[in-house]
């Protein structure tokens, strides 16, 4: 059996159950009706409604994580998630994912029954409540045509390979190394910092729960941390 390194994309059918579509459903549908700041001002006039690391779909990702592994051949490192309920004119531009996300996974979680698949290097793919599609998303073209619907509620996973050791390669764009290069500083928005602060505490979970004590006893030092 390859690694989703071989087929580059593929369709989970079910890869919700019943029970965790209707919970999700109800849950994106209450909290969307609750939001008065998390809008997306440049994908939609509408303004929909989207969240970087919710707590409950945190969980749903490290709920799934083995399943994911299962079905991409890899050890897979989560670094974040997100969630969206996207109204009527929304468009998903064709783009490549940042390094971060290597292997992205959207799961369809209820819609209105418009259809709206999502392109993968023009193949189209159409999900039902419940299905999944699992891609190499720094890797390939994906997009979605103009919404004509009323809603459409999708949740989509970011990960990248982890290594038997259990650690894993943090990589930067040329245009990130460069901005970091010329300013010295990371700088967050208030939502980034909150993501950065809960994939913070996740990595320091993770590095006293997967490393071995030889591997934590070591110090980085600068020279260890290659910037090419």
């Amino acid at each position: 059996m390859g690694t989703i390194k071989d087929f580059k994309y593929k369709k989970i059918k079910n890869f919700l159950t019943e029970d965790e579509v209707i919970l999700l459903k109800k849950y994106c549908i209450i909290k969307h009706r609750l939001n008065f700041s998390n809008f997306d001002m440049l994908q939609n006039i509408n303004h929909d409604t989207f969240f970087y690391g919710d707590p409950l779909m945190e969980s749903l990702m490290l709920q799934k994580k083995s399943l994911m592994e299962k079905e991409t051949g890899l050890e897979l490192l989560p670094t974040y998630s997100f969630w969206r309920l996207y109204s009527m004119f929304a468009t998903l531009e064709k783009h490549k994912d940042r390094p971060s996300c290597e292997v992205s996974v959207t799961i369809m979680i209820d819609s209105d029954k418009t259809k709206w698949p999502i392109y993968i290097e023009g193949s189209e793919v159409e999900l039902d409540p419940g299905d999944a599609v699992v891609y190499l998303g720094c890797d390939l073209d994906h997009w979605r045509n103009e919404f004509l619907g009323d809603y459409h509620i999708q949740e989509i996973n970011m990960l990248i390979k982890q290594f038997k050791d259990g650690s894993a390669n943090i990589i930067f764009t040329e245009d990130e190394k460069k901005i970091i290069k010329e300013k010295g500083i990371l700088q967050f928005t208030p939502e980034g910092l909150r993501h950065f602060g809960n994939n913070l505490v996740k990595l320091v979970v993770d590095w006293n729960s997967n490393f071995n004590e030889d591997v934590k006893s070591l110090d980085t030092k600068s020279g260890d941390i290659e910037t090419s």
